[in-house]
């Protein structure tokens, strides 16, 4: 009997040390990672992702296919 009222104190002193140890201000703990503020959503770039994507890397590859000096393609 002595070891469960012992038990019972000790998670009583575990549960009030938690809460001593959340962040002021913060129900329920401050265990939890920081909310990312909430806003417009940062834009994609407008630049191409791949070199088949980009024109003006597809125009210098057709240049160089048609050039007739004999370098290679």
């Amino acid at each position: 009997m002595v070891f469960l009222v012992v038990l019972v104190i000790a998670v009583a002193v575990v549960v009030l040390v938690m809460r001593a140890a959340a962040a002021p201000g913060r129900p329920g703990g401050g265990l939890r990672a920081p909310r990312p503020p909430r806003g417009p959503r940062p834009q994609r770039p407008t630049r191409p992702l791949a070199p088949d994507d980009d024109p003006e890397f597809l125009r210098e590859l057709d240049r160089r296919t048609r050039r007739d000096d004999g370098s290679p393609a």
